[in-house]
Protein backbone atom coordinates (compact mmCIF):
# COMPACT_ATOMS: atom_id res chain seq x y z
CA UNK A 1 0.00 0.00 0.00
CA UNK A 2 1.55 3.26 -0.88
CA UNK A 3 1.17 6.47 0.97
CA UNK A 4 -2.18 8.08 0.65
CA UNK A 5 -2.37 12.09 2.26
CA UNK A 6 -4.67 13.20 5.67
CA UNK A 7 -7.53 11.54 5.97
CA UNK A 8 -10.81 13.02 6.34
CA UNK A 9 -11.77 13.30 9.62
CA UNK A 10 -8.36 13.88 11.16
CA UNK A 11 -9.21 17.58 11.64
CA UNK A 12 -12.05 17.20 14.05
CA UNK A 13 -13.16 20.99 15.80
CA UNK A 14 -9.79 22.24 14.08
CA UNK A 15 -10.48 26.11 13.39
CA UNK A 16 -7.91 28.17 10.86
CA UNK A 17 -5.45 25.67 10.44
CA UNK A 18 -2.58 26.27 7.69
CA UNK A 19 -3.35 29.79 7.78
CA UNK A 20 -2.09 33.21 9.38
CA UNK A 21 -3.96 34.19 12.92
CA UNK A 22 -4.50 37.47 15.13
CA UNK A 23 -1.50 35.55 17.49
CA UNK A 24 0.74 35.85 14.23
CA UNK A 25 1.21 32.41 14.19
CA UNK A 26 0.89 30.00 10.91
CA UNK A 27 -0.10 26.33 11.32
CA UNK A 28 -0.40 23.17 9.70
CA UNK A 29 -0.82 19.25 9.96
CA UNK A 30 -0.27 16.15 8.26
CA UNK A 31 -1.17 12.45 8.45
CA UNK A 32 -0.29 10.13 6.43
CA UNK A 33 -1.11 6.35 6.15
CA UNK A 34 2.11 4.82 5.47
CA UNK A 35 1.99 1.16 4.70
CA UNK A 36 -0.32 0.48 6.68
CA UNK A 37 -4.31 -0.97 6.05
CA UNK A 38 -5.75 2.14 8.33
CA UNK A 39 -4.68 5.29 9.79
CA UNK A 40 -5.32 5.08 13.96
CA UNK A 41 -3.97 8.63 14.36
CA UNK A 42 -5.59 12.12 14.57
CA UNK A 43 -4.38 15.33 14.57
CA UNK A 44 -6.28 18.51 15.51
CA UNK A 45 -5.72 22.43 15.55
CA UNK A 46 -7.83 24.24 17.40
CA UNK A 47 -7.31 28.06 17.26
CA UNK A 48 -9.04 30.84 19.58
CA UNK A 49 -8.51 34.31 19.83
CA UNK A 50 -6.13 34.17 22.15
CA UNK A 51 -5.11 30.74 22.46
CA UNK A 52 -4.72 27.90 20.04
CA UNK A 53 -4.32 23.71 21.21
CA UNK A 54 -2.20 21.64 18.65
CA UNK A 55 -2.54 17.71 19.58
CA UNK A 56 -1.69 14.61 17.95
CA UNK A 57 -3.26 11.38 18.62
CA UNK A 58 -1.60 8.03 18.20
CA UNK A 59 -4.04 5.12 18.37
CA UNK A 60 -1.76 2.02 19.28
CA UNK A 61 -1.88 -0.64 16.28
CA UNK A 62 -1.63 -3.64 18.63
CA UNK A 63 -5.12 -3.20 20.42
CA UNK A 64 -8.62 -3.38 19.57
CA UNK A 65 -10.20 0.27 18.50
CA UNK A 66 -7.20 1.86 17.60
CA UNK A 67 -8.86 4.37 15.94
CA UNK A 68 -11.75 4.61 18.12
CA UNK A 69 -9.25 5.27 21.42
CA UNK A 70 -7.54 7.78 19.55
CA UNK A 71 -10.99 9.90 18.03
CA UNK A 72 -12.15 9.80 21.90
CA UNK A 73 -9.39 11.12 23.31
CA UNK A 74 -8.95 13.80 20.75
CA UNK A 75 -12.98 15.11 20.55
CA UNK A 76 -12.28 15.03 24.51
CA UNK A 77 -9.58 17.20 24.79
CA UNK A 78 -10.63 19.72 22.06
CA UNK A 79 -14.21 19.86 23.98
CA UNK A 80 -11.87 20.84 27.17
CA UNK A 81 -10.17 23.60 25.43
CA UNK A 82 -13.58 25.24 23.60
CA UNK A 83 -15.12 25.25 26.98
CA UNK A 84 -12.30 27.11 28.68
CA UNK A 85 -12.12 30.74 28.66
CA UNK A 86 -9.07 32.25 27.20
CA UNK A 87 -6.63 32.54 27.25
CA UNK A 88 -6.65 29.66 29.85
CA UNK A 89 -5.83 30.61 32.76
CA UNK A 90 -3.72 28.05 34.75
CA UNK A 91 -2.18 26.06 31.39
CA UNK A 92 -0.43 23.43 34.00
CA UNK A 93 -4.02 22.13 35.37
CA UNK A 94 -5.79 22.53 32.46
CA UNK A 95 -3.69 20.24 30.33
CA UNK A 96 -3.44 17.33 33.24
CA UNK A 97 -7.11 17.42 33.65
CA UNK A 98 -8.09 17.68 30.40
CA UNK A 99 -5.53 14.18 29.64
CA UNK A 100 -6.85 12.35 32.99
CA UNK A 101 -10.55 13.35 31.45
CA UNK A 102 -9.48 11.67 28.13
CA UNK A 103 -7.82 8.68 29.76
CA UNK A 104 -11.11 8.37 31.52
CA UNK A 105 -13.24 7.98 28.71
CA UNK A 106 -10.98 5.69 26.76
CA UNK A 107 -10.48 3.28 29.32
CA UNK A 108 -14.54 3.41 29.65
CA UNK A 109 -14.36 1.77 26.15
CA UNK A 110 -12.41 -1.25 27.05
CA UNK A 111 -14.17 -1.66 30.18
CA UNK A 112 -15.75 -5.00 29.29
CA UNK A 113 -12.45 -6.22 27.59
CA UNK A 114 -9.47 -8.00 28.65
CA UNK A 115 -6.52 -6.45 29.77
CA UNK A 116 -4.60 -6.88 26.53
CA UNK A 117 -7.45 -6.06 24.10
CA UNK A 118 -8.63 -2.89 25.74
CA UNK A 119 -7.95 0.83 23.20
CA UNK A 120 -5.42 2.34 24.24
CA UNK A 121 -3.15 5.84 22.38
CA UNK A 122 -0.42 7.97 23.10
CA UNK A 123 -0.87 11.42 22.51
CA UNK A 124 1.04 15.21 22.75
CA UNK A 125 -0.75 18.15 23.15
CA UNK A 126 0.68 21.85 23.20
CA UNK A 127 -1.51 25.32 24.37
CA UNK A 128 -0.11 28.07 22.95
CA UNK A 129 -1.29 31.79 24.57
CA UNK A 130 0.69 34.75 25.99
CA UNK A 131 3.84 34.68 23.76
CA UNK A 132 4.31 30.79 25.81
CA UNK A 133 3.68 27.69 24.83
CA UNK A 134 2.83 24.59 27.29
CA UNK A 135 3.08 21.04 26.43
CA UNK A 136 2.31 17.80 28.05
CA UNK A 137 2.64 14.13 26.67
CA UNK A 138 1.63 10.51 27.43
CA UNK A 139 3.87 7.74 25.75
CA UNK A 140 6.24 8.15 22.80
CA UNK A 141 4.34 10.85 21.00
CA UNK A 142 6.64 14.01 20.53
CA UNK A 143 6.91 17.68 21.00
CA UNK A 144 9.90 19.64 19.28
CA UNK A 145 10.25 23.58 19.95
CA UNK A 146 12.99 24.63 17.15
CA UNK A 147 14.72 27.48 17.20
CA UNK A 148 16.93 28.29 14.36
CA UNK A 149 20.07 25.77 13.64
CA UNK A 150 18.50 24.03 17.00
CA UNK A 151 16.26 21.35 18.18
CA UNK A 152 15.97 23.83 21.54
CA UNK A 153 13.24 21.11 23.27
CA UNK A 154 12.34 17.69 23.25
CA UNK A 155 10.18 15.80 24.93
CA UNK A 156 11.32 12.18 26.30
CA UNK A 157 9.53 9.49 25.51
CA UNK A 158 7.54 7.26 28.57
CA UNK A 159 9.36 4.09 27.08
CA UNK A 160 11.31 1.54 28.06
CA UNK A 161 14.45 2.66 25.67
CA UNK A 162 14.08 6.41 26.79
CA UNK A 163 14.77 4.75 30.46
CA UNK A 164 17.75 2.76 28.90
CA UNK A 165 19.30 6.42 27.25
CA UNK A 166 18.37 8.18 30.11
CA UNK A 167 20.65 5.82 32.89
CA UNK A 168 23.42 5.81 30.30
CA UNK A 169 22.80 2.06 28.82
CA UNK A 170 22.77 2.58 25.48
CA UNK A 171 23.66 5.94 23.05
CA UNK A 172 21.34 7.69 21.43
CA UNK A 173 22.38 6.43 17.79
CA UNK A 174 21.46 2.90 19.23
CA UNK A 175 17.88 3.95 20.39
CA UNK A 176 16.42 3.77 16.02
CA UNK A 177 17.97 -0.12 15.87
CA UNK A 178 16.91 -1.02 19.27
CA UNK A 179 14.44 -4.29 19.46
CA UNK A 180 12.40 -2.29 22.18
CA UNK A 181 11.77 0.94 20.49
CA UNK A 182 8.14 0.42 20.34
CA UNK A 183 7.78 -0.47 23.56
CA UNK A 184 5.44 1.93 25.13
CA UNK A 185 5.31 2.21 29.26
CA UNK A 186 2.14 4.22 29.50
CA UNK A 187 -0.27 5.62 27.34
CA UNK A 188 -4.26 6.71 27.35
CA UNK A 189 -6.84 3.96 28.30
CA UNK A 190 -6.33 0.27 29.47
CA UNK A 191 -5.78 0.17 33.21
CA UNK A 192 -7.96 2.67 35.35
CA UNK A 193 -5.35 3.99 37.19
CA UNK A 194 -3.63 7.54 35.90
CA UNK A 195 -0.88 7.13 33.30
CA UNK A 196 2.29 8.69 34.03
CA UNK A 197 1.81 12.25 31.99
CA UNK A 198 4.51 15.02 31.39
CA UNK A 199 3.89 18.73 31.66
CA UNK A 200 6.22 21.16 30.37
CA UNK A 201 6.43 24.49 32.45
CA UNK A 202 5.88 27.66 30.69
CA UNK A 203 7.97 27.72 27.41
CA UNK A 204 8.95 31.04 26.30
CA UNK A 205 8.69 32.00 22.09
CA UNK A 206 10.50 34.27 20.43
CA UNK A 207 9.52 34.97 16.68
CA UNK A 208 10.76 32.35 13.85
CA UNK A 209 10.05 29.62 16.50
CA UNK A 210 8.53 26.15 15.21
CA UNK A 211 6.26 23.81 17.53
CA UNK A 212 6.41 20.59 16.20
CA UNK A 213 3.60 17.94 17.77
CA UNK A 214 4.44 14.33 16.25
CA UNK A 215 3.49 10.56 16.23
CA UNK A 216 6.63 7.81 16.60
CA UNK A 217 5.71 6.96 12.58
CA UNK A 218 7.22 10.83 11.78
CA UNK A 219 10.46 10.73 14.52
CA UNK A 220 11.38 7.14 14.28
CA UNK A 221 13.53 7.79 11.26
CA UNK A 222 14.68 11.04 11.14
CA UNK A 223 17.52 13.03 12.65
CA UNK A 224 17.70 16.14 14.60
CA UNK A 225 19.20 18.05 11.22
CA UNK A 226 15.95 17.01 9.52
CA UNK A 227 13.96 18.20 12.12
CA UNK A 228 16.46 21.80 12.02
CA UNK A 229 16.05 21.50 8.23
CA UNK A 230 12.03 21.64 8.52
CA UNK A 231 12.02 25.10 10.79
CA UNK A 232 14.47 26.50 8.29
CA UNK A 233 12.21 26.78 5.51
CA UNK A 234 13.25 29.57 4.17
CA UNK A 235 9.84 31.28 3.15
CA UNK A 236 7.90 28.41 1.90
CA UNK A 237 4.97 27.92 3.52
CA UNK A 238 4.58 25.43 6.85
CA UNK A 239 1.93 23.44 5.30
CA UNK A 240 4.19 22.68 1.98
CA UNK A 241 7.60 21.48 4.84
CA UNK A 242 5.55 19.36 7.07
CA UNK A 243 4.07 17.76 4.22
CA UNK A 244 7.62 17.20 3.09
CA UNK A 245 8.80 15.80 6.36
CA UNK A 246 5.86 13.59 6.67
CA UNK A 247 6.71 12.04 3.12
CA UNK A 248 9.80 11.53 4.21
CA UNK A 249 9.48 9.87 7.23
CA UNK A 250 7.79 7.47 5.43
CA UNK A 251 9.76 6.86 2.86
CA UNK A 252 12.68 6.37 5.34
CA UNK A 253 11.09 3.35 6.75
CA UNK A 254 9.57 2.14 3.54
CA UNK A 255 7.86 -0.42 3.12
CA UNK A 256 6.91 -1.22 6.91
CA UNK A 257 5.73 2.25 7.61
CA UNK A 258 3.75 3.33 10.16
CA UNK A 259 0.89 5.77 10.39
CA UNK A 260 2.90 9.18 10.30
CA UNK A 261 1.36 12.44 11.61
CA UNK A 262 2.19 15.87 12.74
CA UNK A 263 1.15 19.46 13.43
CA UNK A 264 3.32 22.40 13.56
CA UNK A 265 2.77 26.15 14.19
CA UNK A 266 5.11 29.02 13.98
CA UNK A 267 5.53 31.94 16.07
CA UNK A 268 6.12 34.75 14.47
CA UNK A 269 5.37 37.74 16.43
CA UNK A 270 4.12 38.76 20.14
Amino acid sequence: MGVVAKIGHNRWFASLADEEHALQIETADVSLIGHREENQDRVAIAAAEQAVLLMVIDGMGGHADGARAAETALSTILEAFWQSPHPIFDPMSFLHLALGKAHEEVVKLGSALSAEARPRATCAVCLVQDSAAYWAHVGDSRIYQLRQTQVLERTRDHSHVEVLLREGLITEAEVHGHPMRNYVECCLGGDAALPEMTISSRRKLKPGDVLLLCTDGLWANLKDQDFVRFAQSNGKPLRDSLNDLGTQAVEASAPYSDNTSAAALRWKAA
